[in-house]
């Protein structure tokens, strides 16, 4: 069984329940309120809310194949909301629940770069950093083949990682509009899960580059994270895809991709050592390298949770992460005085 084939086959155990901003399928017109189509084709959120183009016309470096997007329910104990072939990347903004604390979060949702798992690591997200006083802006970006992933039994990089586009242009649209959505711009971060944690660090070191030529005036304010978290990130370590009874585990190198330097912003990284999909080594290589650029960092392991558990419930102590990060948010500054 392949990487994304075993992380999808672990997926379909968890569970996608639906409540607050909770995922819904509905007609494919964003930048309106969602409706209840009896078909559902593409993804939209909850009713009342709304998703709109990141992109003021064609997205960058848009693939030849168009497949229509689709998305559907994944069989398990509770089935989760699988959104595949996004061509069209969208933005969806969630205002806190009582009182603002200024502080923004994008987030990126995992699915090894192949598709998205828009609610247990998508909107369930935001319906937990909403009721923190934090605004969440939920990232619908392209797949298939938009980052390092992989496919046909062997690891693909895509000369452009189109994900990494639309991830720059998700966070200087959200800053550059900060007035408008009642955010400081000084303390806008991301989050993403498995994937979506690569993506947090690919967007954490390339912003002083654009990965693609600038549109409008948006794209003049920087696409720096002001802050950083990886929930149990993949495509980091160097030699993850090598024989596990020969590689060298002592070596903790990250792919070439990855550039921490001291700029890199404050990270909050967490992940199960009995990850089986994206091995603990993920979160280790990042947090060496951090370490090393004198980039402030908080790692927490866990001996048992697996991967891809998002925020379900579970008897084991790495369920109570979202009170590390919010904790961490506290001491770090970045929840500010609620406003």
């Amino acid at each position: 069984m392949g990487r994304n084939s075993l992380a999808l086959a672990c997926m379909t155990a968890l569970w996608g329940a639906t409540n607050g901003a909770t995922a819904a399928a509905s007609a494919p017109i964003a930048g309106t309120t969602a409706t209840k189509p009896d078909t559902p084709t593409v993804w939209q959120p909850s009713p009342g809310q709304v998703q709109v183009p990141i992109w003021p016309g064609a997205a960058p470096d848009a693939l030849l194949d168009r497949t229509p997007e689709t998305v559907g329910p994944v069989a398990g104990q509770r089935p989760w909301a699988k959104v595949a072939h996004v061509s069209r990347p969208t933005m969806t903004i969630y205002a806190p629940r009582g009182p603002n604390t200024g502080a923004a979060v994008v987030v990126f949702p995992g699915g090894g770069y192949q598709i998205l798992a828009m609610d247990i690591e998508g909107t369930e997200i935001c319906d937990w950093l909403t009721s923190a006083g934090i605004t969440c802006v939920l990232l619908k970006y392209r797949v298939p083949n938009s980052g390092p992933t992989w496919t046909d039994g062997h690891r693909y990089y895509p000369k452009v990682q189109t994900a990494l586009q639309d991830a720059q242009r998700t966070i200087s649209l959200v800053r550059h509009d900060a007035a408008r959505y009642h955010i400081d711009p000084h303390r806008i971060g991301v989050i993403g899960f498995s994937a979506g944690g690569h993506l947090v660090a690919a967007v954490s070191t390339h912003f002083t580059i654009r990965t693609y030529h600038p549109v409008d005036a948006a794209d003049a304010v920087s696409s720096r994270p002001d802050f950083a978290i990886a929930i149990y990130p993949g495509h980091l370590w160097i030699h993850e895809d090598e024989d596990h009874a020969t590689r060298n585990e002592t070596d903790l190198g990250l792919h070439s991709d990855i550039h921490v330097t001291h700029d890199t912003p404050p990270t909050f990284l967490l992940q199960a050592e009995d990850d089986h999909v994206d091995g603990v080594e993920q979160s280790l290589a990042y947090y060496v390298a951090l370490q090393k650029a004198g980039v402030p960092t908080e790692m927490h392991l866990y001996a048992q949770g697996g991967h891809a558990f998002g925020l379900r419930p579970s008897p084991l102590p790495i369920s109570d992460w979202p009170k590390l990060v919010e904790r961490w948010l506290h001491t770090t500054g970045r929840l500010g005085t609620s406003r």
